[in-house]
């Protein structure tokens, strides 16, 4: 028998075509587990689907993914609707997804999407709530399984970059039906008892959605949202997301690097600090160096010519001075010149001798002690001597009349 030989194209383009008409591969569900999932930018998504034993290639393309009312991630279970055909280039076979839905854990996803999209609209996902970690904390409190790997991780790790930390262990189921409880419990005790903690650590390592689940329940969200003591969040693997993570201060991809993240290398701060010091000790010694330097190359010549300079400076200096002080004395002199002649004018007109010599005389008493202005004050042949501008009398009074004095009217003699 003549066998015809085909060209690979050929070949590929005949498999697709009985795969097209298979009744049973044509219109075909199957269920099983999302792995390796990526969405690309054109909006096709493409993804393995496994059992135990099993996996086959799929791609659900972008008009069919509008209908989906999930969000497909790796690890979930679905059921799918498509059909099995070839991508001939290639030469392999696929699976070609027109629906699907989730299985088993649909109803989790479900729940974790409600509850996140509650949370995100209180704005408990934003970063203007979210507390700033210390960067050099003295004590850490670690709430967490005792007895699994993310402990011993998270104590190593911590020791290894600063042993001057201390570590806290608050022991909780971190599965089940009562962790949930009990991690939402130890987070209000550690804020309501201690108040020296500066950072607690939540954490567990990996699993499936449903060992992880009690980091996506609202009593944890809303515990880790009351927190007045920083948070960082710990949860499986780096590819695992919780509520936890979303709500805390800080997500860190696995436990490890939650330690990492909340405390500093000290072996790298001190090598930080032995360069600076280093870099400073040069900077010291170069400086000082050329110091040295311009003091050796100091002459006395040219000693003489930095005095001689300086002294040239200073007498500028002094002559300047000089002609500013000469200048405000002869302006305070002007100035007090200016009140002297103000306070004469003034002390001129209350002179009783310019009185005087307009016309008017002064009275005194025989002891010259006082100047009479009252006739009450004047005796019968009391001694009285009189001042006029161009001389003085000598009186006795023989007679006295007292007689009320209005201004402005004349005097009668």
């Amino acid at each position: 028998m003549r066998i015809r030989t085909l060209t690979v194209s050929e070949l590929n383009k005949y498999i697709n075509k009985i795969l097209t008409i298979d009744p049973i591969l044509n219109h075909i569900a199957l269920k099983g587990e999302i792995s390796n999932f990526k969405c690309h930018t054109s909006g096709h998504l493409y993804f393995s689907l496994k059992d135990e034993k099993s996996k086959i290639n799929c791609v659900m393309f972008k008009g069919n993914t509008k209908n989906l009312t999930f969000k497909p991630t790796d690890g979930m279970n679905i059921m799918i609707y498509g059909s099995v055909s070839t991508f001939e280039r290639d030469g392999q076979y696929q699976l070609y997804v027109n629906s699907m839905q989730p299985v088993g854990l649909g109803d989790m996803y479900v729940a974790f999407e409600k509850l996140k999209l509650t949370l995100e609209k209180e704005g408990l996902f934003s970063k203007e709530r979210k507390k700033a970690i210390p960067k050099f904390p003295k004590k850490i409190a670690v709430v967490t399984s005792p007895t699994g790997a993310a402990i011993r991780d998270i104590i190593s790790v911590i020791e290894r970059r600063n042993n001057c930390v201390d570590i806290f262990i608050f022991p909780v189921l971190v599965q089940g039906k009562e962790a949930s409880l009990q991690i939402s419990n130890t987070i209000d005790k550690v804020n309501n008892t201690y108040d020296d903690i500066d950072v607690i650590i939540i954490s567990r390592g990996g699993g499936s959605i449903e060992e992880l689940w009690a980091f996506n329940e609202e009593i944890v969200a809303r515990s880790i949202v009351r927190s007045k003591i920083p948070i960082i969040s710990a949860v499986g693997h780096e590819t695992d997301y919780t509520i936890s993570d979303f709500v805390s201060d800080l997500r860190a991809p696995t436990p490890s690097a939650a330690a990492e993240l909340s405390v500093a290398n000290m072996s790298n701060i001190k090598n930080r600090i032995d360069n600076f010091y280093e870099k400073l000790n040069i900077v010291v010694q170069n400086s000082l160096q050329n110091k040295k330097n311009k003091v050796l190359n100091f002459t006395d010549k040219r000693f003489l010519a930095y005095i001689e300079n300086k002294i040239q400076q200073d007498k500028q200096e002094l002559d300047a001075l000089q002609e500013k002080v000469l200048l405000y004395s002869n302006y305070s002199l002007e100035k007090c010149k200016t009140n002297l002649i103000k306070n004469a004018s003034k002390l001129e007109s209350l002179n009783p001798l310019a009185t005087v010599s307009r016309g008017y005389s002064i009275v005194l008493d025989s002891k010259k002690e006082q100047i009479l202005t009252s006739v009450k004050n004047i005796k019968m042949k009391d001694r009285l001597e009189i001042i006029l501008k161009d001389g003085k009398l000598s009186c006795t009074v023989n007679s006295k009349r007292e007689e009320e004095l209005n201004i402005g009217q004349s005097f009668k003699y």
